[in-house]
């Protein structure tokens, strides 16, 4: 399957119900410093909405409750790699997108077999505090050059602006986040970005 080219992040499912009737159909829950039973009951909300609305899902981290409600696909980082249990998560039949920043991530992740690699921060991020500041849209073209076909995934600091810049210099998905959730006006914004990217 082919994965949509507007891949936006939420750490709720009441995102999804408000984004998700526009025709996003890639999307990311990651629920960040919650409990077991919020994640378990946020990953299974946002399966069915998916579901219903003939979107994509991808669990961030949390692998062993994607296992657990049958779902397609799970995004990992290279800190959540050092504690996945690989050949379970294979044996699930789940999808796997990877975080990368540098060439031994790469390295490791390319080692697996992702089904998409992950590049950022593109642009400076607000999200969360890194290491790395700014990659720039040069390194995709770089990194597309080394991956091949597997999709690559452009990250941090996008905005509809700059979203063709990333698909020029081999991007296939470009994700968001604050340029939505921050938006004075996210559904506006995701209209933005559905004309862009379709």
């Amino acid at each position: 399957m082919t994965l949509d080219r507007f891949y936006p992040i939420f750490d709720d499912t009441a995102w999804l119900e408000r984004m998700l009737p526009f025709g996003v159909k890639l999307v990311q829950i990651r629920v960040k410093d919650a409990s077991e039973k919020i994640v378990n009951k946020q990953v299974s909300h946002a399966k069915m909405l998916c579901e219903r609305a003939g979107a994509t899902l991808i669990v961030n981290d949390y692998w062993q409750v994607a296992i657990d409600q049958g779902c397609d696909w799970v995004h990992l980082g290279q800190e959540d790699l050092d504690e996945a249990d690989m050949p379970a998560i294979r044996k699930a039949g789940l999808k796997l997108g990877i975080s990368t920043h540098d060439d031994d991530e790469l390295e490791r992740a390319l080692a697996l077999a992702p089904d998409y690699v992950a590049l950022g921060p593109i642009y400076p991020t607000i999200l969360k505090k890194m290491k790395w500041h700014q990659q720039g849209v040069e390194k995709l073209t770089t990194w597309k050059a080394r991956i091949g076909a597997i999709p690559l995934v452009a990250i941090g600091g996008m905005s509809v602006e700059r979203a063709k810049g990333a698909f020029d210099a081999g991007a296939d998905i470009v994700s968001v986040v604050t340029d939505i959730t921050l938006n004075e006006d996210p559904e506006k914004r995701v209209r933005e970005w559905l004309e862009v990217t379709r």
